[in-house]
């Protein structure tokens, strides 16, 4: 694929404000289009929504190498020095991460980087690189 086209996601937040300024200043990604219940984020490239919906329910996990791994949940494939720095920001930052930072699959194919924390709302974030990212789906 030369060219990869950005996804647009629309999710529910139960804080407008909590979750505009996790967006743009703990993520800083800029603020797009907004009205009185949802506003639109550059999200590395990508639309992220926020939608205003206080009725958001209970989260569910798999299990997936010994971690508690959080379903549903999104983020983005990095490159590795930008992962890196993203982690070292987010450390800075006091991240509550519901799975550390840590490397997966260290030595073989797939390795990657992988790390999971929740926005204000629980919704749940995963950022991940790959030290091969011609091995993105890789098997």
């Amino acid at each position: 694929m030369s060219f990869l086209s950005p996804f647009h996601l629309a999710i529910p937040v139960n804080n407008l404000q909590e979750a505009k300024f996790f967006y743009g200043t703990t993520l800083n990604c800029t603020q797009g289009r907004s009205g009185d219940t949802w506003v639109d984020y550059d999200f590395f490239g990508h639309q992220l929504v926020i939608h205003l919906d206080e009725s958001m329910g209970k989260k569910s996990f798999n299990d997936v190498d010994g971690e508690n791994v959080p379903i549903p949940h999104f983020g983005v494939v990095l490159q590795w020095n930008d992962w890196c720095m993203l982690r070292k920001d987010l450390e800075s930052k006091n991240i509550d991460f519901i799975i550390q930072p840590y490397i997966r699959f260290d030595g073989q194919i797939g390795e990657q980087a992988t790390m999971f924390f929740l926005d204000p709302s629980g919704n749940a974030l995963e950022f991940k690189s790959f030290k091969n990212m011609s091995q993105l789906f890789a098997n």
